[in-house]
């Protein structure tokens, strides 16, 4: 059975990616401007672009499966919003931001309303702000 998920360990690691393939990436990198500068050609100057669109290609995967994964989470929210939210408050569910939506995902349906006010009316749009507001965490362990 996984961990309770809650505030202090929510953030999501991905070994492969954080520990093995951006490491070695950099690493790459900072070897092949070591070979540029000490073994200057057309080798050693091509192998440092390549080197330099692979980590651009590692920074870039991550951020738009992360792009994808908020899109997701605003659908979703939009969804329970509507569904949970009072009726004087539906109208105002445009105003969220995705990053109000993507903190308040993890809030229980009973806390929702009352979170989603709060948000709404003192605009609080800082993620670790809106995320230790929450009572009762519902953790996601489907994230990208």
């Amino acid at each position: 059975m996984a961990q309770a998920q809650n505030f202090e360990n929510h953030a999501m690691y991905v070994p492969a990616f954080h520990f093995v393939a951006i490491p070695i990436f950099t690493l790459n990198v900072g070897w092949s401007i070591y070979r540029v500068a000490h073994v200057f050609s057309g080798d050693t100057v091509i192998a440092l672009l390549v080197a330099v669109a692979l980590l651009l290609l590692a920074f870039n995967a991550r951020i738009f499966a992360l792009k994808v994964q908020d899109r997701v989470i605003r659908l979703e929210m939009h969804l329970r919003l509507k569904q949970l939210l009072p009726a004087e408050l539906q109208p105002r569910i445009q105003e969220f931001t995705v990053g109000q939506l993507v903190s308040l995902r993890f809030a229980s349906d009973a806390e929702l309303p009352d979170l989603a006010r709060k948000v709404l009316d003192e605009k609080l749009s800082d993620r670790k702000t809106i995320k230790k507001l929450i009572r009762n965490w519902q953790p996601d362990f489907l994230r990208a």
